[in-house]
């Protein structure tokens, strides 16, 4: 198994004051990916350095289960 990393946006939800859980997706709206650890860590610093809504991004593992 190959492993590859995703970045989720967490922000609260105006109506019910709860957090909800984004997966970021790519450009044809298919879950991104990130090969590395080390880069899912630098494109979230980034998204955390410049979000100016208060959302938090934070990697995840993910498994790739292709033959």
């Amino acid at each position: 198994m190959k492993m590859s990393y995703n970045i989720i946006k967490i922000m609260n939800n105006p109506q019910t004051d709860k957090k909800m859980h984004v997966l970021l997706t790519d450009g044809i709206s298919q879950i991104w990916d990130i090969k590395t650890k080390e880069e899912a860590l630098k494109i979230s610093i980034m998204l955390n350095d410049n979000t100016d809504s208060g959302h938090e991004y934070v990697i995840r593992e993910a498994c790739n289960r292709k033959k």
